[in-house]
């Protein structure tokens, strides 16, 4: 559960940061200088908050070796290739099924302006 946690932060910062970065990229020499400033600092923001999640993602990195060792101990090595394929595919999946999520909104909202559009 905290795995699917941490995952979904790391991927909405990430989405996030990325929007404000498009958002600033975009900013044509006339913009008003607050609204460069307003994105520069929740860029900055976003950030702190992305590197302070990679380092929750590595804690929990080291909290899932201390696991997978003790429970190396009472598994025998079949069940235990299943549990660290399980643990490696979780975050993997859990990306991938994002990344769908997010497909799925851009094509509904494209959709939509198409419909009109008409």
């Amino acid at each position: 559960g905290d795995l699917d946690k941490v995952v979904n932060l790391l991927l909405s910062l990430s989405g996030r940061l990325a929007r404000v970065e498009a958002a600033l990229g975009s900013l044509g020499p006339h913009a008003p200088a607050e609204d460069k400033v307003a994105l520069r600092e929740k860029q900055r923001l976003l950030v702190a908050q992305l590197e302070d999640a990679k380092e929750l993602k590595e804690h929990m990195g080291r909290r899932e070796e201390a696991v997978g060792a003790m429970v190396a101990r009472y598994l025998p090595a079949e069940h235990l290739q299943d549990y660290q394929h399980f643990v490696k595919m979780k975050s993997a999946l859990i990306a991938e099924q994002r990344e769908l999520e997010e497909k799925i909104k851009l094509g509904q909202e494209q959709l939509r302006c198409l419909r009109e559009s008409l």
